[in-house]
């Protein structure tokens, strides 16, 4: 049988509900010093989540100052990761450009921290 790539890649609607992707609002930011890579220590408020820590790569378009109260969209239900010498809960999503510089994701409107994305 002939599948093509895009075959393989292909979801389902119950493979997308197992992502648990929420809002949260950066309340914490500093710079990840131990990192190989540039990047930030970010503390995200989920609301009833709690506040989840995270590394990212996000340094090129944004600085320390600015995130502080920006809201972004997260996937929280990975495992916990070892990164240096902080334990990333969250994965923070962002478009990747060709100069693998990172822009957020963002809303058009604030919402409750915690709210889920479907």
């Amino acid at each position: 049988m002939n599948h093509s790539s895009d075959d393989n890649n292909n979801l389902t609607w119950h493979d997308f509900e197992k992502v648990d992707i929420r809002v949260g609002t950066i309340i914490q930011v500093e710079v990840f010093a131990e990192a190989k890579k540039p990047a930030y220590k970010l503390h995200v408020d989920f609301g009833i989540l709690g506040i989840k820590k995270t590394s990212a790569q996000i340094t090129v378009l944004y600085s320390t100052k600015e995130l502080i109260g920006k809201q972004v969209v997260a996937v929280v239900n990975f495992p916990a990761k070892q990164i240096a010498n902080i334990k990333s809960e969250c994965l923070i999503l962002g478009a990747l450009g060709d100069n693998k510089e990172i822009t957020l994701l963002s809303l058009d409107k604030g919402v409750e921290n915690g709210l889920r994305i479907g």
